[in-house]
């Protein structure tokens, strides 16, 4: 199974839900799929991970470039709904100091509203 992207837009948000797993063969694949679906008005981007059930080290790499160009543009990036796996992979590569986290997606979309 490769990963496929659901998404999801709510006043300027755009919310990728992700399904399935990020690994080595498909890390490009999930970067071109995230980066086609943002467009310039897009002021904010959650990643949601609920239906995330596996990343690797390539997988991470991914989500920290978005992160860069998403912000490096003045624009908000975050990661939301991870399992305990996933969080703990995070938590170890020191991820979870470099991009935000959030426990819902409606945590994620109220942080970027109220910033």
């Amino acid at each position: 199974m490769s990963v496929q992207v659901k998404w999801e837009r709510k006043d300027g948000i755009l919310i990728a839900m992700l399904i399935g797993h990020i690994d080595s063969s498909n890390a490009d694949r999930f970067q071109r799929i995230v980066e086609s679906g943002i467009d310039a008005e897009d002021q904010a981007l959650i990643l949601d991970f609920e239906r995330v059930f596996f990343i690797s080290s390539a997988g991470l790499r991914i989500s920290l470039v978005i992160s860069r160009k998403f912000n490096d543009s003045g624009k908000k990036f975050g990661i939301c709904t991870l399992s305990d796996p996933i969080r703990n992979v995070l938590a170890i590569s020191g991820f979870d100091q470099i991009i935000p986290i959030y426990e819902s997606r409606a945590a994620a979309i109220n942080a970027f509203e109220s910033s």
